[in-house]
């Protein structure tokens, strides 16, 4: 890596270390290791103390213990404690990595933390990644490859598809079936009384045309620059159903560049289903929550990102929560069916699959799933072109 500006190469420590100069405040830490004890991780504690010191390898150790216990069963059953641990070893790790000069791997411990850790120390992962970010040069943004992929990019979102092009992407009868109605400038009023309590779908366009997202997320050196060192989780594969799917963390970079390299859907890799705004802070500053969200009178149960390439396929599904999907750049094709027909659509017996279909939209076989084909008249459609869609 380079020098800071106006520095010699010799500087780029000497700034790291003065850019993280963190981590917890010490009545906080003190609190973390006594729980941390009564759960038995005494070893943990012990290397968290060496770290304190200045032993990087001391918070390496203490962080894959904290690692080890998050994996120890069911998410849900992991105890809160040992992810704020997770999270104060990250920031150890991140302090003395930077402390050297690393500040890409003092930058990945930061999002590790922001992604498998607790709450208690949100607010300095975040404003440790800040310090790190400030202090990063264009130059160290990872994987800039010139400008194919920019024009590649721009092309895709001029190009205007034909019929025959849509037709061939999409399932059989997919632009036979009944379309959802389409609204402008829908009062919250209006959206409670003639959408939300009658559970019936709606596609709001124009509403979040004034989004920065809407512009910029259509600039992919702005993407890279802003986001492109940061570590995310993806799925890998045709979907989560398939045997061959997997999840990965790698840089928001590099998941860029494979949107432009998969080559069969094996290789898919698609972000689905993540906090990103929670984790990346200046993406979140590019949208706004619409008031729509609070139509119910409750709280926002998740505010999530998905972003894949051409061919990405959600298997059939439905989620526990009333959803407001905002499709800010690209297209998104959506089939609903009413929750009458649930059991008719085949859900998986198995517990962890239960909200999710058995067969395949397009690829099914009458013999097969008999009592699903009654039901089809019954489906309806939406093609989201940066719109706000309540399935």
């Amino acid at each position: 890596m380079g020098g800071e500006p106006g520095g010699g190469a010799d500087a780029a420590p000497r700034a790291a270390e003065e850019a993280m100069t963190v981590v917890v405040d010490e009545e906080t830490r003190a609190a973390l290791l006594r729980k941390i004890t009564v759960e038995g991780g005494f070893a943990y504690v012990s290397s968290a103390e060496l770290a304190a010191g200045g032993d990087l390898r001391a918070a390496e150790a203490a962080k894959e213990m904290a690692w080890e216990q998050l994996h120890s069963g069911p998410w849900h059953e992991v105890v809160p404690a040992w992810r704020d641990a997770y999270a104060m070893a990250c920031l150890q790790v991140a302090e003395l990595r930077a402390g050297a000069g690393d500040r890409r791997e003092a930058l990945r411990a930061l999002d590790m933390g922001l992604i498998m850790g607790g709450s208690l120390l949100r607010c300095d992962l975040h404003a440790a990644v800040e310090r790190i970010m400030a202090r990063m040069g264009e130059g160290e943004v990872d994987g800039s490859d010139g400008g194919d992929s920019v024009e590649r990019w721009k092309e895709e979102f001029s190009k205007n598809w034909n019929l025959t092009e849509v037709l061939r992407v999409l399932p059989s009868r997919s632009l036979s079936c009944k379309i959802i109605e389409k609204r402008s400038s829908l009062s919250l009023e209006t959206f409670v009384r003639d959408y939300f309590l009658r559970d019936s779908p709606v596609i709001i366009s124009g509403y979040i045309d004034h989004w920065p997202a809407r512009t910029k997320w259509k600039d992919l050196e702005y993407l890279k620059r802003i986001a492109g060192d940061r570590t995310i989780p993806v799925e890998v594969g045709k979907n989560y159903l398939c045997s061959e799917w997997k999840q990965e963390l790698i840089t928001f970079s590099q998941f860029l560049e494979r949107i432009w390299s998969a080559d069969s859907p094996a290789n898919l890799t698609y972000l689905a289903q993540h906090p990103l705004f929670d984790q990346i802070q200046e993406l979140h500053n590019d949208i706004m929550i619409p008031d729509y969200c609070f139509a119910g009178g409750g709280e926002l149960q998740s505010l999530n990102a998905w972003f894949g390439p051409l061919g990405t396929v959600t298997p059939l599904h439905h989620d526990p929560h009333h959803n407001l999907f905002a499709q800010v750049v690209g297209r998104k094709y959506i089939r609903l069916y009413p929750d009458s027909v649930s059991e008719d659509l085949y859900p998986h017996s198995e517990s962890m699959l239960s909200n999710s279909s058995q067969f395949e939209l397009g690829t099914i076989l009458r013999t097969i799933f008999r009592r699903f084909f009654p039901h089809q008249t019954l489906l309806m459609m939406c093609r989201l072109l940066s719109s706000l869609c309540r399935p």
